[in-house]
């Protein structure tokens, strides 16, 4: 059987990425926090029209949570595109299991315009029935509130 060989050019590539809309929740800036949103939404700014979507990782680690459905699941809005991702998961001194960020998800996000607010996790509970695990872990809310409201007033793309 012979080899085909095709050759050619994409001129434009347009498209409207729809997942899942319906899960949508509108949170105002002054009354965000990002440890009781949902996992993605959107945010208001205060003025008509002047919005952020957003999405939220539980760790930094890719394939712990898959993150990237929720960040799919903001991009069919036109308004700038942000994620939340914590910069570690300590899961306490009875285990090896720090998830770390790592710099592809720097890269990845980059390329799809989408502005990065690295968090870190403030407070947490010790795991009932061990001494040394914590879980429910929270993230500071005053910083990510603070960075978004930096994001919504830069100029350039999230590339830059």
């Amino acid at each position: 059987m012979p080899i085909l060989y095709l050759r050619g050019f994409i001129r434009d590539a347009t498209y409207t990425p729809y997942l899942n809309p319906s899960q949508f929740s509108e949170y105002n800036i002054s009354q965000f926090d990002v440890n009781q949103a949902q996992a993605c939404g959107l945010i208001n700014l205060g003025m008509p029209g002047n919005n952020l979507a957003f999405s939220k990782w539980v760790t930094p680690k890719r394939t712990r949570s898959y993150p990237f459905a929720r960040i799919y699941n903001t991009y069919h809005l036109n308004t700038k595109k942000v994620t939340i991702i914590p910069i570690i998961k300590d899961e306490g001194g009875g285990t090896q299991n720090n998830d770390r960020i790592n710099y592809i998800t720097f890269s990845w996000m980059n390329l799809l315009n989408i502005y990065i607010i690295l968090a870190w996790y403030e407070d947490a509970e010790r795991k009932p029935n061990t001494t040394d695990r914590i879980t429910n872990q929270v993230l500071n809310a005053k910083s990510v509130r603070e960075k978004l409201l930096e994001v919504s007033r830069y100029q350039m793309t999230a590339l830059h």
